[in-house]
This record gives C-alpha cells, structure tokens and sequence, in this order.
C-alpha cells in the first residue's frame, strides 16, 4: 500500500525498466526485493492502462500506475476515488488539437492509431493483440516524431490550445497542461497524503524529465548506444545518476545500490 511507506520507486517502463524488446526479466528478482520491503512500484509510463495491467500480472505488482504519460492514474487500492484519478483530456479532443496544430503549421502531424499495423509494428515492435492494447488510449495523443525544424512552431501552437507536446525516443505525445508524468506523480502524492515522502524515478528520454523533476533520487537509464544526450542536457543543472548498463540491467543495478545504500536491507 502506497499510504504505509515513505518511499516509493516511480519507473518509466519502455527503454527504463525494459528494453525495446520488452524483456522484462533483469528487473524481476530486484522488484521481489522491493516488494519484501514494501516499497512500492510504480510504473509511469506513455503506455495505456490495457498494456500495463499485463505487465503488472507479469511482474506480480498491485502498487496504483501511472499511464499515458500523466493521463490518469489507475489502482485497486485507490478505494477513495474509485480506482482512478484521471487528469488528461479525452483523446477525441485532443485529436482534434493535434489536427489544429497540424493546419497552423503546414504540416501533418500523424498520430500513431492511425498509422496501419504494418507501420506500427515497425516503430514499436508490437504485434497482433498487443497492438491493441496499445490503440486502447483514452487520455493522451501519441504522434510521430515531427522534424526538429518544426519545435519552435509547435510550441506556440501548444500554447494557444493549452496543450504541452513531451517528446520521447520513438514518438512524441500530445497532453492537456494539466496532465504530465510529474502532475500525476504530485497527485498520487496527494491522494495518499503522507508527509515527507520520498521519490527514486528512473526514465530514459526527454519524455521522462517531468516524472525526473519530481523525484528525489533521480536515475537516467541509457540506452544500448548510450543516455538520450537531450535528456542529459535538460537535467545539467541537478543531480542525478546515470545507470552504467542500459535498461533493466542498469535499472537493477542502481535500484540494488540504492537500497543498499539507504541501509534498507
């Protein structure tokens, strides 16, 4: 139960936890060691509530999670407010910003739903149901990554749609401003009303820096070829560790490290 520790692990899932194979297997035996600790973990990720409650069964976790990048907040131990917290605006609407967005600038933005199961399969590695159970979004709008020349254009159109754009490895993600990795993290928090709580959140890429920032300990988890320098370059300023083995493997490491290190064990 979120409500009986003062420390949680808040993870981003694809690239953090588990690698673009969706292997999940490096982190399982340190996610027993943290549920013997009750400590919980909570996954906050881009996905949709449909994709993490399979990864839940697998990884045999009950802690609330974070989806759609902020969207909403799912758990069955969140009695007071029926399950859910939600924060996001309705994808329908926001499919319609995203095609607003798209007139302003000149060029179609492309949400990932709509591209065919060929073209999906290829951007994420998905397959026949798991794909989906990704298209099952209710609060976010993923879209292809647009050229970099076009960011400065998109921000000023996000601005007057009252929308934020947060930008990961393989695609970006179309959010209302009252909805992000960190606004969810903060309303957990608030929910579970306990003072003085303490955060290690682990992310990947620029899309995490919300869920980072938010955070106590913060963990970068890079990649085979290395950290997203774009990320490395917004968290410049703060603290921060950066896991010297990619994914679940770094993952593990400095999650072991640091429960060793917070005399845990």
């Amino acid at each position: 139960m979120i409500e009986n520790s003062y420390l949680w692990v808040v993870s981003d899932v694809d690239g953090t936890l588990m690698d673009h194979s969706y292997d999940l297997t490096p982190a399982i035996e340190t996610i027993k060691t943290l549920k013997k600790l009750s400590i919980p973990v909570i996954l906050c990720t881009s996905k949709t509530a449909s994709e993490v409650k399979v990864i839940r069964k697998e990884l045999n976790i009950t802690d609330p999670y974070i989806v759609e990048n902020g969207g909403a907040i799912y758990g069955e131990s969140l009695k007071k407010v029926n399950g859910k917290i939600i924060l996001g605006e309705k994808y329908e609407l926001l499919e319609e910003i995203l095609n607003f967005i798209s007139k302003e600038i000149d060029y179609k933005l492309i949400p990932l739903n709509n591209l065919s199961d060929k073209d999906a399969t290829n951007l994420t590695g998905l397959k026949g149901n798991s794909l989906d159970l990704m298209r099952d979004r209710h609060w976010s709008m993923p879209f292809l990554n647009p050229p970099n020349f076009l960011e400065e254009k998109i921000k000023m159109s996000c601005k007057k749609f009252k929308v934020d754009i947060f930008k990961g490895n393989r695609m970006s993600h179309l959010l209302s401003i009252n909805s992000n990795k960190g606004k969810a993290i903060n309303a957990l928090k608030k929910y579970a009303n306990i003072p003085n709580i303490k955060i290690i959140g682990l992310g990947d890429s620029p899309n995490d820096m919300p869920l980072l920032l938010n955070s106590d300990i913060r963990v970068v988890i890079p990649g085979i070829t290395g950290p997203n320098l774009d990320l490395l370059d917004q968290l410049k300023d703060l603290e921060y560790i950066l896991a010297s083995e990619p994914n679940g493997y770094g993952w593990k490491n400095e999650i072991t490290k640091l429960i060793n290190k917070l005399e845990l064990i």
